[in-house]
């Protein structure tokens, strides 16, 4: 396993980290198939994981904890999100910070976090919704500076709203944030236009997720993929995301080196960004966990398949289904 250094705060970070969303917020989720991925996970050298109260109402928090409890000698780096007070994913134009994240909210939920891991505290707090506006009404500093001196938290983080890497550059540029999650793939390149310049210049860490396009990028999905009722899924990939998507993933497949699969070609694009701290694909099987983790140790992409990908850059706005 490779590592890099999580901006300012100097962890060393696995290039290969865990989103743990997919193993209580999917339909279909084994907490015995989900245990074992994660123990393999750690067996290869992974070392952060990335969860939030709202994946299950802290049911993938619990299995952090249980992570953590059963390798009591390695450093495991637990990151965990906020939900916003009013529950809406995303946050829109004119959302205040008491619609979202009044500082009472803040600490209610670090301690209820807490609680279903079992742990005394949390590496990185990240925020799970975030606008820039905020920077505006500064209660929120206050409450995780306080946060930050009970020992409840060690470092500081946003999760940045789908297609709007935009809205996240006043608050690396105001040095209050450790850590910035975003969407970043071959396809969502626009983090590479203001937010991670601003990031470099900061040294604030980028959590890199959504590496597959919610599926798109692992060259599974055709024209009648579907999924089981309940399944956000099937409220993201509408008619017309669902065949924009495929007549995208299809037109990468002529770049696909010989022994390569298109998840591998996925993950190892964005290892070619440096100012990528982690990258946090979704995962419930150890195959999935073996897989990605000898394509991150496959390093970045050689520089002319690199060049190729650059132009199937794909320009989205956010819509009533994008979530």
């Amino acid at each position: 396993m490779n590592y890099r250094k999580f901006g300012r705060v100097g962890w060393m970070v696995s290039e290969f980290g865990y989103g743990m969303w997919g193993m209580a917020g999917w339909t279909g989720s084994n907490d015995d198939e989900s245990k074992q991925a994660l123990q393999r996970s750690v067996e290869l050298g992974c070392n952060f994981f990335d969860t939030a109260w709202a994946y299950g109402e802290g049911h993938s928090e619990a299995l952090l904890g249980w992570l953590v409890s059963n390798y009591p000698g390695k450093k495991l780096y637990t990151a965990t999100k906020v939900p916003p007070k009013n529950f809406r994913w995303p946050s829109r134009r004119g959302y205040t910070l008491d619609d979202c994240f009044p500082p009472d909210h803040i600490e209610e939920y670090i301690h209820r976090s807490l609680g279903n891991a079992g742990l005394n505290s949390f590496d990185l707090v990240q925020f799970h919704v975030w606008e820039d506006a905020w920077l505006d009404d500064d209660r929120w500093v206050k409450k995780v500076d306080d946060l930050r001196r009970q020992g409840l938290i060690h470092a500081l983080g946003i999760s940045i709203n789908r297609w709007e890497p935009w809205n996240g550059v006043r608050a690396v540029e105001s040095g209050l944030v450790d850590s910035v999650q975003v969407i970043y793939n071959i396809f969502d390149q626009d983090p590479e236009d203001q937010l991670f310049p601003a990031c470099a210049a900061k040294d604030v860490a980028v959590i890199a997720r959504v590496p597959f396009d919610e599926g798109t990028l692992t060259g599974a999905l055709t024209l009648e993929s579907k999924w089981p009722a309940g399944d956000w899924r099937n409220s993201y990939f509408v008619a017309e995301n669902l065949k924009a998507s495929v007549a995208r993933a299809e037109a990468l497949r002529p770049l696909i080196p010989s022994g390569m699969s298109m998840p591998e070609m996925a993950l190892r694009f964005i290892l070619n960004n440096p100012t990528v701290s982690t990258i946090i694909p979704g995962m419930r099987r150890v195959k999935h966990v073996e897989a990605n983790v000898a394509a991150c140790n496959a390093g970045p992409l050689p520089g002319d398949l690199f060049a190729k990908l650059r132009p199937h850059r794909w320009d989205r706005k956010p819509t009533r289904w994008s979530q």
